[in-house]
């Protein structure tokens, strides 16, 4: 059984949680010192901006911000056009491919686009903190998971269909999931995540390679 040490949600230590086969927190941070960072590849809607940074300044918790900043960007979700342009949301062969749009100088929050050609997937895994999806062109698979056997598998306990104009908002825990383009042309949504991910790189806590039960 391996050991894992990490951050947990609320910020704590995490140590001896007994999980198997999956990507501790140091790895992943290490993956993203490792790489480039996030530079600022297209533009976020001043208004939105402005939207969101309000409600995450009313520092209500985790999920009531996620459904607030879900609730902004349901009203003012925009066209692909406007955030990137052409060549990017175009996709690329090699996976789907993540765009910094802005990040709020204080670290509260940031916003990013994420580009899919047909077939493409995440890894199942989970978050740092809150975020909130919106899907502007195409359609999104999600599966998502609980973990199960005291930790040593993942049980799928929901499926959802996202498609154009779909809004959702998640947080930590009970934010397991794994994200697949089962559309036939490139999908493009908007992430806003309740963390830097300028700095960090990405989102994910932790990637997860645990047995699947029915």
């Amino acid at each position: 059984m391996n050991v894992l040490i990490g951050i947990g949600v609320d910020g704590r230590l995490l140590a001896n949680l007994g999980f198997m086969s999956l990507t501790s927190t140091a790895s992943v941070t290490a993956r993203r010192q490792a790489g480039p960072v996030p530079v600022i590849a297209g533009a976020c809607p001043d208004a939105l901006v402005r939207a969101i940074r309000a409600e995450v300044g009313r520092g209500l918790g985790w999920q009531d911000t996620a459904d607030c900043v879900a609730a902004a960007l349901r009203a003012s979700l925009p066209d692909p056009a406007e955030i990137l342009p052409a060549q990017l949301r175009r996709g690329d062969p090699a996976g789907y491919q993540s765009h910094l749009l802005y990040a709020e100088p204080d670290g509260s929050f940031s916003v990013s686009a994420m580009v899919w050609m047909p077939g493409q997937q995440t890894m199942i895994h989970d978050h740092v903190a809150w975020c909130v999806t919106g899907v502007l062109q195409g359609r999104e698979y999600e599966e998502i998971f609980a973990l199960a056997d005291d930790g040593h598998a993942l049980r799928l306990s929901a499926r959802n269909v996202n498609t154009t104009g779909a809004v959702s908002g998640f947080a930590p825990p009970g934010d397991i999931h794994r994200v697949r383009n089962t559309g036939d042309i490139t999908a493009i949504s908007m992430h806003v995540y309740g963390a830097d991910i300028s700095r960090l790189g990405n989102s994910i806590r932790r990637e997860y390679t645990l047995p699947v039960r029915a």
